[in-house]
């Protein structure tokens, strides 16, 4: 199973080409699911290192749907819009609240394939930096880091929206970006993962 992050609080670009993601992949016969922070309550992190100890997270909001589906996954695709030149709070708050994922099974990640999508309203936006950003949390927590490669998908799919949902349709670019990316990645899950 290919699990879908969407981090943006509205359901507009970022989301939409997330679930032009997700569709590419079902088409090519891998089981997606797709989870949006939009609407969801989840509390940031606190480092108060409960989760150490009673591996759980003292929280008990909407993260909580999320821990068994990411342990459960083949891949991830964590997809971000760029606030001030990174992934958006939302999104990082998901990634620092696996804190008490990796508690309980710090093997939850290991050996899954990973990849990124980051949705800015301007062509260079930080759109890179928010995919490091990506990238570090899949290497810190043992996945497969995958982009698109080399020739215009260096580090992950990026989009330039103009602050738009009609902006992002019309990113040829943008998608383009996403379809060598989503190559890479179906290729590491035939290779590395299994089809659910």
């Amino acid at each position: 199973m290919i699990l879908g992050i969407c981090g943006s609080p509205r359901k507009k670009a970022t989301f939409h080409v997330l679930g032009y993601a997700l569709q590419n992949l079902e088409e090519s016969g891998f089981e997606t699911e797709l989870f949006t922070v939009k609407g969801k309550k989840i509390n940031f992190c606190i480092h108060c290192d409960y989760c150490l100890k009673a591996k759980e997270c003292i929280f008990d909001d909407d993260m909580v749907q999320l821990y068994d589906r990411i342990e459960m996954a083949d891949g991830l695709i964590l997809a971000t819009p760029v606030y001030n030149s990174g992934v958006s709070a939302q999104l990082k708050a998901v990634m620092d609240r696996t804190r008490a994922l990796f508690a309980r099974n710090p093997n939850a990640l290991k050996g899954k394939v990973g990849m990124g999508i980051a949705v800015g309203g301007d062509r260079i936006g930080g759109q890179e930096i928010a995919l490091l950003q990506i990238h570090s949390f899949f290497i810190l927590n043992g996945a497969i880091p995958v982009s698109g490669g080399f020739f215009g998908a260096n580090l992950g799919a990026t989009f330039w929206s103009k602050d738009t949902l009609e902006g992002v349709k019309e990113d040829e670019e943008g998608f383009r970006s996403l379809r060598k990316t989503l190559k890479r990645f179906a290729s590491y899950i035939d290779r590395y993962g299994k089809k659910n």
